[in-house]
Formats: structure tokens, sequence, C-alpha cells
């Protein structure tokens, strides 16, 4: 019988110290501006797109559904721990909305670039959860 190299056992990682948590990356960073980016666009297009007294009502509620729905299935520290499918296609649909937004107010360019960078900051951040 051939003789079998030693196997060393890996040292587990070390938890982190309570109250921590990872460094934050690049995607972390573009994601949560992709999401800010979103919210200010929601909440542009509530106040420019619409009359009075509606302009007001939606031009405050398009950002407060959006940020609650970041906050309950998105945030780091999400409220409701949801599947990651559920969790993408919540962050789909705010991305998904600021670029219709951008669409209909007759700035293509700007809203396509959006949704590409949203969308690849998405896919990126979910590949990163899934590992």
């Amino acid at each position: 019988m051939a003789e079998l190299p030693p196997v060393r056992p890996e040292k587990p990682a070390e938890p982190l110290a309570a109250g921590t948590r990872p460094a934050l990356s690049v995607v972390d960073i573009v994601s949560y501006l992709c999401a800010l980016f979103a919210v200010g666009t929601l909440a542009v297009w509530g106040f420019t797109a619409w009359d009075a007294p509606w302009n007001i009502l939606v031009g405050v509620g398009a950002p407060v559904i959006a940020i609650l729905l970041w906050a309950l299935f998105i945030s780091p520290r999400a409220v409701l721990t949801v599947h990651p499918f559920i969790r993408a296609l919540v962050e789909l649909l705010i991305y998904a909305a600021a670029t219709i937004v951008w669409w209909s107010a007759g700035q293509a360019l700007i809203g396509l670039a959006f949704g590409v960078v949203a969308v690849a900051a998405g896919l990126v951040a979910g590949r990163r959860r899934l590992a």
C-alpha cells in the first residue's frame, strides 16, 4: 500500500467579536449607492410627475415604500429572513421601478445605465451571499 501524505486539518476561522461584522467591500458600497439612487429617483419622480396635492403624497410615499421594502427584506440586518430568491426579487422590483421612472421621464440612457449597474451589483452581491 502506497504511503499517504500527511493531512493537517485547517484551523477553523475565528468568529468575529460580538457587535462587529466583516469590513465593507466595494460591492456592498455600490449596492448601497444603487439603493440610495433608486430611493432618490422615486422621490424626485413623485414630486415632479404629479399635480398637487398628489405630488406630496407620491413624493413622500414612493420612497417610504421603497425604504420599507429595503429594511424588511434587503438590508444587512433585514427584519424578515426570506429565501434568497425573494430577496433578489424585491431588490429587482425597487431597481426596476427606478429604471422605469427614468425611461418615462425621457432619460432612457440614465435608466439603462442605472439598470445595468444595479443588476450587476445585485448579481455579484447575491452570488457572494450564497457562497
